[in-house]
């Protein structure tokens, strides 16, 4: 059977761990209906966390890590998939606790796959990678509920990372109005250049002065950070407004009342991206393909190979990272 590379995350001792370049066997991959030559990942916060020890995102090491894949169908047995088709693999425990696409081979079931839709490169499809496919789910699910561009301001919070970024792009596609929030410096420059018409600071959604309720300015919201930020915004939503939370970088708390649900009618959904229903995400892959696909994706992505993955995983721990990491393989 061929070898590969693979990014490998061991543990040397308590709480230490390594991380190298190392030649796999095909035979080592778990059992699954399909193997998929790894032609591009990209680098996403939980990659970074698993590349790291992170024993709640994966269990046991040594371990390839890389929540998302994209390449071509080397083996499949199963009749959806044939030989030398493009797919796409998020999610689910790929690059968890399966080896993942940091890989040059992956082997999963067949209900992980999606097959690459009709407009859409391989590695296109990797600057989306989970943070756009979020970013997806999160917009379809405020229109879903009633948002149009006519109804007001959108706020995107953690803007300038993977899922922010992705979502900011496509609202603009879609024609809303887009405020992004950052606390970066560089960040302003950043998201005008996307299409946000306006920029705020974190701050300036970080209200400590305890009031159950804020002047209503956003018509919708998608979430990246809880915490006391989305708290200020869900104060500050305006009547009917609806909001799509899919992250915790601030902090899991919500220290919150039930006054912006009963008094302005808001609405409040959960994203999954990970576990999503198959015909959903088939959905939203041919949205991105299609009439969701934004204008100049190559231009927020970094493109590295396996070696630059220290780097770029230091860099993303750190909150520094802008846009997309392309890996690749």
């Amino acid at each position: 059977m061929p070898t590969f590379q693979a990014f490998y995350v061991s543990e040397i001792g308590d709480k230490t761990f390594s991380r190298q370049i190392i030649e796999r066997s095909t035979d080592d991959l778990p059992v699954g209906e399909i193997m998929i030559r790894v032609k591009y990942s990209s680098l996403n916060y939980k990659d970074a966390l698993s590349s790291s020890g992170n024993r709640g995102v994966t269990r046991n090491y040594p371990h390839t890590p890389g929540i998302d894949a994209a390449g071509i169908v080397e083996e499949s047995s199963s009749d959806e998939f044939s030989v030398g088709e493009q797919v796409v693999v998020t999610g689910f425990d790929l690059g968890m606790n399966t080896a993942g696409g940091f890989g040059q081979y992956i082997r999963v079931p067949a209900k992980w796959v999606v097959k690459l839709p009709r407009g859409l490169r391989l590695k296109e499809s990797m600057i989306f990678g989970t943070a756009g496919l979020t970013a997806a789910l999160c917009i379809d699910k405020l229109l879903q509920n009633g948002l149009t561009p006519g109804k007001g301001k959108v706020i995107v919070t953690g803007a300038t990372g993977g899922v922010g970024t992705m979502a900011v792009m496509i609202l603009v596609k879609l024609g809303f109005d887009v405020v992004g929030v950052t606390g970066k410096s560089e960040g302003e420059a950043f998201l005008l250049n996307l299409g946000a018409k306006e920029v705020v600071s974190r701050e300036a959604v970080n209200d400590q002065s305890g009031r159950p309720m804020l002047k209503g300015i956003y018509a919708g919201c998608i979430d990246t950070v809880g915490g006391n930020m989305l708290a200020t915004i869900l104060k500050s939503m305006q009547y009917n407004g609806v909001v799509s939370l899919c992250g915790l970088v601030q902090s899991p708390e919500l220290p919150t009342t039930v006054f912006p649900f009963i008094l302005r009618a808001v609405s409040m959904f959960g994203i999954d991206s990970s576990e999503c229903d198959i015909e959903w995400r088939k959905r939203m892959w041919k949205n991105l393909a299609k009439k969701w696909k934004p204008e100049g994706i190559q231009s927020i992505t970094k493109t590295i190979g396996l070696k630059g993955l220290n780097k770029e995983i230091k860099k993303i721990l750190k909150g520094g990272q802008m846009g997309r990491v392309v890996v690749r393989l």
